[in-house]
């Protein structure tokens, strides 16, 4: 089983050069569940009912976010118009399971394939140098223990690099990959850990690469120089969609590969 998780998707850029590249990618590698984190994916801040249909035509399977999943208020309503066993477009887009209970929206969805092969997606984000939430360790194991699928992949959203390899070793072995978003610079340590899960600290950003972390240069150096409130717009320049290909073995979920992809114009 081939499993395919885009990394977030930031502004018309990063949807731009997402549509240019995925459907081919799913084609010609023989992708059989696909994964995006589309929480930047609206101007670089939240993500829109309109633009996460977009990413289901285009093939994905279920949308990742973070913490800016509730930037775009029309995006809460439509979280909270699916029930928890619905396999509709609004419940296979999932927020940080560790938010706060009552939170809308779900973290965690269980699907099958049209094969018929069942999978899990957990999305999870982290407490360092991130806003409150709950214990992202303690929510996983609470998830797990309820899943029925062998195939597991964990989204976690975190700032600080060590607590994303902290997750990867906690649920080595329990889980197909673990995969981390939110700090958009890809990461060249992707690998299959001793228990067969899959891990990367950061997928990477699919988005404008002619940027800092997806913003305009020029508005983040002036922040940078002059400690002074600014806003931010999306850049555009250099697209490229990056993106984790991984193969497992779909009746145990035990990883056997991974692979980076960085796809330009």
């Amino acid at each position: 089983m081939r499993i395919l998780f885009v990394g977030d998707v930031f502004g018309s850029a990063g949807r731009r050069i997402v549509r240019e590249h995925l459907p081919h990618v799913i084609k010609e590698r023989g992708v059989d569940l696909v994964i995006v984190n589309a929480e930047n994916a609206a101007g670089g801040f939240g993500v829109t009912p309109g633009i996460t249909d977009d990413l289901f035509d285009l093939g994905a399977h279920v949308l990742t976010t973070g913490n800016h999943v509730w930037d775009k208020r029309e995006l809460i309503d439509y979280l909270q118009s699916a029930p928890a066993d619905s396999h509709d477009r609004p419940r296979r887009i999932i927020r940080p399971a560790n938010y706060v209970a009552g939170t809308p929206g779900y973290g965690v969805y269980e699907g099958a394939l049209s094969s018929g092969q069942s999978y899990a997606v957990i999305n999870l984000q982290g407490r360092v140098f991130m806003g409150s939430c709950d214990d992202p360790f303690r929510a996983a194991d609470a998830m797990l223990a309820e899943i029925k699928a062998k195939v597991i992949v964990v989204d976690i959203h975190a700032e600080a690099t060590s607590e994303k390899v902290a997750m990867g070793w906690y649920l080595d072995g329990r889980v197909t990959a673990v995969l981390g978003t939110h700090t958009h610079i890809p990461t060249s340590d992707d690998r299959v850990l001793p228990g067969g899960s899959a891990y990367q600290t950061d997928v990477g950003m699919s988005g404008p690469y002619d940027s800092v972390i997806g913003v305009e240069k020029e508005q983040v150096l002036q922040r940078f120089l002059t400690g002074m409130p600014a806003k931010f717009d999306a850049a555009k320049g250099d697209p490229r969609m990056a993106a984790t290909l991984i193969e497992c073995d779909a009746k145990t979920g035990r990883a056997i590969s991974t692979q980076r992809l960085l796809l330009g114009e």
